[in-house]
């Protein structure tokens, strides 16, 4: 699920980029707010951070005492993606298991389909391997799913979440 949120932040600016100058002032926090964006990926309670949308306020900066660099605080509007139970998602097949394949879904790079969870399909062994059922509807690599998510789990260390997902549903398998 998309989520648009409203979020506090404090960048650091460094004090060689500092300027007398407002607008170069602004455009370095914008930078370095962007900087610290992409590089946070994701939370547990908002998802991943896709954008930023409108910087909502600057505060006034602080100098730090030994660095001389300054604090400010701001307050920005992003749009986050999160995976829900019950979501229906579509995802690009990336590897194919006897057990089932795996899938990539936006910024979501872990989503498990297990053969359990797509019961009209068979395994089909070979130099590249495929799930068929009886109407020749083929999962095979690069092959884009539609899907429902059965639970997801946020890995903390690593910022992502994984998923386990299912077919069973209408609508739901390989889109043409």
């Amino acid at each position: 699920m998309f989520l648009k949120v409203q979020l506090p932040w404090n960048v650091i600016i460094p004090a060689e980029s500092l300027d007398t100058k407002g607008l170069m002032l602004q455009k370095s926090i914008i930078i370095r707010l962007l900087d610290d964006f992409s590089s946070k990926k994701a939370t547990k309670d908002l998802g991943y951070f896709l954008a930023v949308t409108t910087l909502d306020h600057i505060g006034e900066g602080k100098v730090r005492q030994h660095t001389g660099d300054v604090l400010f605080p701001v307050l920005f509007s992003c749009v986050t993606f999160k995976p829900l139970r019950g979501e229906i998602l579509e995802g690009v097949v990336h590897k194919i298991l006897k057990h089932g394949v795996f899938l990539r879904s936006g910024p979501i790079e872990n989503l498990y389909l297990s053969n359990q969870k797509m019961s009209d399909y068979k395994y089909v062994p070979g130099e590249n391997p495929i799930f068929m059922n009886d109407k020749l509807s083929k999962i095979e690599k690069d092959v884009v799913v539609r899907f429902s998510v059965i639970g997801t789990k946020y890995i903390e260390v690593e910022r992502e979440y994984q998923a386990v997902v299912s077919l069973e549903g209408d609508f739901l398998g390989p889109v043409s």
